[in-house]
């Protein structure tokens, strides 16, 4: 036990930046450990790589019965949010990877270019060693990965702020829109930002994506509602400043802000209640 505990974080980060996930994370993560456990760990030479193979095909296999209920999801998908602040086993250098504009870009990889690209970029594996992981030749990896790398780079952004920047940029969105400060708020958004939503049909949320400066700035109206038992608070999530909003002691969403030249191009709400059960567990141990 105390052999695989020692792997345990750096498996469920390759895990969450594989499935966008916590949850399905987690259980590849106890996946792993079973059968872990159950092999003769004598003929283990190398744990890490070992460990790190089970759990990729594991997640590869997770990958593909996940797309295939995505097509019947009601309303955007998004990953499901990650509390990052207090997790000191994910290094200042690995936040990028962990960004919902990451592991949105990864949705449009096959499952073996995602792993490729996750292991090489977020992990810095070599080629050699993302083959036998995979059981593919070094070349075929290298192949998986330049076509991986071509196409997410269109949007693949490299911000401008720095981390003070974003919280900045984040804490005035919050006043402009709890004010009700339209024309402060509409100055803030790019003029094509996007809205997004994930409801999950579980939660009222827009089914649809709302596009524009003027239309967004309408939708977003609704955070300057007066709702008894609200407590808003900004915390670090997947790495980046992120509003959470609780009720009663009860988190019912989570914003994302990206940010691009200094304007918000797309806000992104998670109030699917089972896509918030892992921060929600994360604030009750913090608070």
């Amino acid at each position: 036990m105390a052999d695989f505990e020692q792997h345990r974080a750096r498996l469920f980060a390759v895990a969450y930046r594989l499935l966008g996930s916590a949850a399905e994370a987690e259980d590849a993560v106890q996946d792993t450990y079973l059968r872990w456990h159950a092999a003769v760990q004598d003929e283990i030479r190398e744990p890490a790589a070992w460990l790190t193979k089970v759990l990729t095909n594991l997640c590869l296999t997770r990958l593909t019965s996940a797309r295939a209920r995505r097509e019947s999801y009601v309303g955007p998908w998004l990953p499901e949010p990650l509390l990052t602040a207090y997790t000191p086993a994910d290094p200042l250098e690995m936040r990028e990877s962990v960004s919902m504009a990451f592991l949105l870009l990864m949705e449009r990889l096959t499952p073996a270019e995602r792993a490729v690209f996750v292991l090489r970029e977020a992990f810095e594996y070599s080629h050699r060693e993302i083959a036998d992981v995979l059981d593919l030749t070094e070349a075929n990896c290298q192949q998986l990965y330049h076509r991986a790398k071509q196409r997410v780079a269109q949007d693949r952004h490299r911000y401008d702020a720095d981390g003070t920047e974003k919280l900045r940029i984040t804490k005035n969105f919050l006043v402009a829109a709890r004010s009700g400060n339209m024309a402060a708020l509409e100055g803030m958004l790019a003029e094509n930002v996007v809205a997004w939503a994930d409801g999950g049909g579980k939660r009222q949320a827009a089914r649809k994506p709302i596009r524009g400066r003027q239309r967004a700035a309408v939708y977003l109206g609704w955070l300057a509602g007066d709702v008894n038992g609200l407590e808003i608070r900004i915390d670090e999530v997947n790495g980046e400043p992120a509003i959470l909003a609780l009720i009663h002691g009860e988190l019912s969403v989570v914003i994302n802000l990206q940010i691009v030249d200094g304007l918000i191009t797309d806000f992104r709400a998670v109030v699917n209640p089972d896509k918030l059960a892992h921060v929600a567990g994360q604030v009750t141990q913090t608070t």
